[in-house]
Order: structure tokens, then C-alpha cells, then sequence
């Protein structure tokens, strides 16, 4: 822990311990409620990281897909 850690946790405990049962119960409440979402938030990037091959061999392309479109394509003539 840095000193600047300890120093915010001091506070933090003085502050408590300044507020009333309900007071400190709503407190810890909030608290849980941010550690949850901490929690969530790193599911959640896990969760999108990319993952190189995962779907190799579900998709394909046409082999004309270089080839330019027609004039019809363009125009909308059909």
C-alpha cells in the first residue's frame, strides 16, 4: 500500500466511525455495491477479448468477390 492508500483508508474509517448504525450501513451498502460492479466490469472485458481463430472455416467468400459489380448494380436497372 502506498502512503497515499493509507492515508484515504484513515480518513475513510474516521468518517465511519463519525457516522450513525443507518448511516454506516447505507456506506456499506455503496461499497458493495461498486465491488460487484468492479466485478462485473471485468466479466464483461474478459468476455469481449478477441480470440485469433475462433471462427476459422465459418465463413466464405465467393470467388468473383474481387471481380467489379455491373453497370445494373450501380444504376438499378434489373
Amino acid at each position: 500500500m502506498t502512503s497515499q492508500t493509507i492515508n484515504i483508508a484513515d480518513a475513510l474509517i474516521a468518517k465511519l466511525q463519525s457516522l450513525s448504525p443507518e448511516q454506516q450501513q447505507t456506506l456499506l451498502d455503496f461499497a458493495e455495491f461498486l465491488a460487484q460492479r468492479h466485478i462485473q466490469a471485468q466479466q464483461t472485458q474478459q468476455a469481449q477479448q478477441r480470440v485469433l481463430g475462433l471462427n476459422q472455416g465459418e465463413i466464405s467468400m465467393s470467388e468473383d468477390f474481387n471481380e467489379p459489380l455491373p453497370d445494373e448494380f450501380w444504376t438499378g436497372e434489373q
